[in-house]
């Protein structure tokens, strides 16, 4: 995957990504729209599965981004 976000440039990255069903395009966005909602925010969801696995197995969260809300900042 590395090599495919570095071989690509701003002119490639805006170009159009289409989702087809046979001839017809179901959605065409830039490749850059694409990698974002398909890729990260796929990334996203799993890390909160994982968030959620761990409170039920009661283990303490890890820092995702910054403190948890399991952490107290304060004291």
């Amino acid at each position: 995957m590395e090599k495919t976000f570095k071989a690509n440039n701003e002119e490639t990255a805006y170009a159009q990504w289409r989702l087809m069903k046979g001839d017809t395009v179901l959605m065409a966005i830039p490749r850059v729209v694409a990698w974002r909602s398909l890729l990260l925010n796929h990334w996203y969801h799993h890390r909160g599965q994982l968030t959620v696995y761990l409170r039920l197995l009661n283990v303490p969260l890890p820092s995702v981004y910054g403190p948890s809300a399991d952490e107290n900042v304060f004291g």
